[in-house]
């Protein structure tokens, strides 16, 4: 079931824009659930746009692993501040942010592997000096996750443009 926005003057929907933001934030948060108990992570990523997902790294073990094995579909936003709207009878806080849900597959493909190292570094403006020693070392026991975009939807304050 899919809810309406409450605040329809803040909601954007264009599919452009909302790709911008996933492209813009360095951080998306995730959330989780297993058992009927919900966590919640902060993950640095990169954002396949061709692809439509998010990829991530992760250590080959812990809570966000058995959440995400245990269930796979996640819902997760990424948020852009844009500080603080200030006037003398005002005081509000400037945003825009992509919420998302997708499904949680972990790759195994040392090729796709090594195209989520790639599209992370750049999408974090990481540099590349080194990438290809650690990539070579590390790669076959490196835990890559993939969240596959299903629904994305948008919300920002109507002072930024986008």
């Amino acid at each position: 079931m899919r809810y309406h926005m409450r605040r329809e003057d803040k909601e954007f929907k264009d599919p452009e824009k909302l790709r911008r933001v996933l492209r813009e934030a360095k951080h998306v948060t995730v959330a989780m659930c297993r058992d009927n108990e919900p966590y919640l992570v902060s993950l640095n990523h990169g954002y396949d746009e061709e692809n439509g997902c998010l990829y991530f790294h992760c250590a080959s073990e812990g809570k966000k692993l058995d959440y995400m094995r245990a269930n796979p579909v996640v819902w997760g936003q990424a948020l852009l501040d844009h500080g603080f709207f200030a006037a003398p009878d005002d005081c509000r806080q400037n945003f825009v942010s992509v919420m998302f849900r997708g499904q949680v597959s972990f790759v195994e493909d040392l090729n796709e592997k090594r195209h989520a190292f790639l599209v992370t570094n750049r999408h974090l403006g990481a540099p590349s000096e080194g990438l290809r020693r650690v990539l070579d070392d590390n790669l076959a026991r490196t835990t890559v996750g993939k969240i596959s975009l299903e629904y994305f939807s948008g919300k920002k304050s109507k002072e930024v443009e986008l």
